[in-house]
């Protein structure tokens, strides 16, 4: 499993489309093989932070790689981030609890 982390601050003349190309984005991903799950977080303080998963390295760089994917992370840089920072790494361990299932 592999995740990419992507921690942004908009612009605050962010283009009125963001809305738009950022659900697309999401659709996107979540069509692609391999794809396990993406959610985007927003901290008191503005910060975003969005968590994209994918089963293998191929199947997530074949993600950043998409030509849509491409066209959106340009736009992006042109009109709608202030800053922002990616990071990638395989998942080398994983733990997991939910109430009322039996956990070892």
């Amino acid at each position: 499993m592999w995740i990419t982390v992507f921690r942004n601050r908009l612009r605050p003349d962010a283009g009125t489309d963001y809305g738009e190309v950022a659900t697309r984005m999401r659709e996107l991903a979540r069509s692609m093989p391999g794809y396990s799950s993406f959610k985007t977080f927003t901290a008191e303080d503005g910060e975003r932070v969005s968590l994209v998963e994918f089963d293998s390295l191929e199947a997530l760089l074949a993600w950043k790689n998409h030509p849509e994917h491409r066209a959106a992370q340009q736009r992006g840089r042109v009109a709608y981030y202030a800053e922002y920072s990616v990071q990638s790494a395989e998942i080398a361990r994983e733990y997991r609890f939910k109430l009322g299932e039996p956990n070892d």
